[in-house]
């Protein structure tokens, strides 16, 4: 067991490492063998207080700092990741239950986003516009929210904690994070040590490791966080837009989807068939892009059925060392029965199992299910796990029809001869991102990355993250005199 799970199993306030001072502990387990990785004394509501006290205060002169000298710290952090980078590899699939494919490809953009945190120190421009006022000179600086509160997911918890901690501290901000609780290590203390060890002065980024069972809502409605970074479920997001609205805070919301993957009728079948299974069986189907239903029209329905269900038949399910295990465990147990639920609900609703994985303990084997009826609810909500529909169609307007017929709109993607088609098809489907002869899972650190309906507010990557992290501060200059009416 990697000596991370006994040496990170802390909270990090104000820069130092501690216990927490609740009354219980989070145990951190591994979802494929049970083994228990650490057992973390969770933060309380007075330590969440320190730690964004500690960051207010360290950000003051954070943001002061000169940005050359701050991307010095990213520069370290990238360094760092690289020279880490199979010890935390070997964290990844103790704790998530990440396949080695699955580590290498959060490593991989982990270090893509740290790239690009380096750029985003130098980032924010001010401007000067006009005034209808003779001698007024407007000046607009663009600066820092203060302190940002950072809420990640377990699924990809190094990637989507670093993915707003990186350019929220780039741009001049101090940071709270709060990872999930089954992913309290490579979700928090981990992204801690390797900013800790970048040299970023302490306080400036904490980490608690706690649970709305301890601390309610206090994570999102205490005075010093200007902006909440949340990355999770709709309903849960919905409940951290209101808390923050009502406090007068920004939210930045990356929730759930139900993305669909359609193969038109002059689709490469092949090709399609290979996008259509990683899309959807990716890190176990845990995965908010991922394709839940995969469209397929009626004229090559039979084909790409046959080849979709040998492909899956032939992912190697098991153990996540093992380098050739394509599906490991889902995160835990209620996740696994709420898939076998899912299957048991479709079967029972008329639809036909062309493959119907078991499961056993959070081993969840792939299904794959044809013949759901058009009226079912299940068509329409994410399923997080490896579980695909096949749904037939007849024409692109009801390939339409159906894609948009969710209350989702986070990716999907289409597979035709013609790349224009293809756009064309695109431009028609309500999601914040859509792709032309590939996957449904991409995420690039230029590209803004969001979703329409409740897929999410706001969007993240490039640009975007810059606006997401910082605010415009108005000051004008009046060089004359103004002539006042009294």
């Amino acid at each position: 067991m990697s000596s991370y799970f006994t040496d990170l199993a802390q909270q990090y306030i104000d820069g130092e490492w501690r216990p927490g001072s609740g009354s219980w502990d989070i145990i951190d387990f591994n979802p494929y063998d049970g083994e228990k990785l650490a057992s973390i004394t969770i933060a309380t509501v007075d330590e969440v207080d320190q730690a964004y006290r500690a960051a207010a205060r360290a950000q003051k002169q954070w943001a002061a700092t000169n940005p050359y000298a701050r991307r010095a710290v990213f520069e370290k952090a990238l360094r760092l990741v690289e020279e880490r980078e199979q010890e935390i590899a070997e964290v990844i699939i103790a704790e998530l239950g990440g396949t080695r494919t699955k580590a290498g490809f959060e490593l991989h953009l982990v270090k893509e986003f740290l790239r690009e945190s380096v750029h985003l120190a130098l980032r924010p421009e001010g401007r000067i516009l006009p005034s209808p006022s003779d001698g007024k000179e407007n000046r607009v600086y663009r600066v820092p929210v203060g302190v940002v509160g950072v809420i990640s997911p377990f699924n990809f918890p190094f990637l989507l904690s670093v993915k707003s901690v990186a350019p929220a501290l780039a741009v001049g901000n101090g940071v709270v994070l709060k990872p999930h609780q089954n992913t309290p290590i490579t979700g928090g203390s981990l992204v801690a040590k390797i900013f800790e060890d970048a040299g970023l002065p302490g306080g400036l980024l904490n980490v608690v490791i706690t649970d709305i069972a301890e601390i309610g809502d206090a994570f999102l409605e205490h005075p010093v966080p200007k902006v909440i970074s949340f990355t999770g479920s709709d309903q849960v997001g919905r409940h951290v837009a209101t808390v923050c609205a009502s406090h007068f805070k920004r939210s930045v919301l990356e929730l759930g989807g139900n993305s669909a993957l359609v193969v038109l009728d002059d689709a490469d079948l092949d090709y399609a068939v290979d996008a259509a299974v990683f899309s959807r069986y990716v890190h176990q189907g845990q995965v908010c892009m991922a394709a839940n239903r995969i469209l397929v029209d009626r004229s090559v329905a039979g084909e790409f059925t046959e080849k979709f269900v040998a492909k899956v038949r032939s992912l190697k399910v098991g153990d996540p060392r093992d380098p050739e295990t394509v599906i490991g465990p889902v995160i835990n147990s209620s996740q696994a029965d709420a898939l076998t639920a899912v299957v048991e609900q479709a079967v029972a609703e008329g639809a036909t199992a062309l493959v119907r994985g078991t499961a056993t303990d959070n081993l969840v084997e792939p299904s794959v299910l044809t013949d759901v009826p058009a009226d079912s609810a299940l068509l329409r909500q994410e399923v997080f796990g490896p579980v695909a529909f096949l749904v037939p169609f007849d024409g692109e307007e009801e390939a339409v029809r159906i894609v948009n017929d969710t209350p989702y709109g986070l990716s999907g993607a289409v597979h035709t001869g013609d790349v224009e088609r293809g756009v064309r098809f695109a431009q028609r489907i309500d999601t914040g991102m859509f792709h032309v002869n590939d996957g449904t899972v991409h995420d690039e650190p230029l590209v803004p990355f969001g979703g329409e309906k409740h897929s999410g507010v706001g969007r993240l990557n490039g640009e975007e993250t810059v606006d997401a992290f910082t605010t415009v501060k108005w000051i004008s200059v009046q060089h004359g005199r103004s002539r006042f009416p009294f």
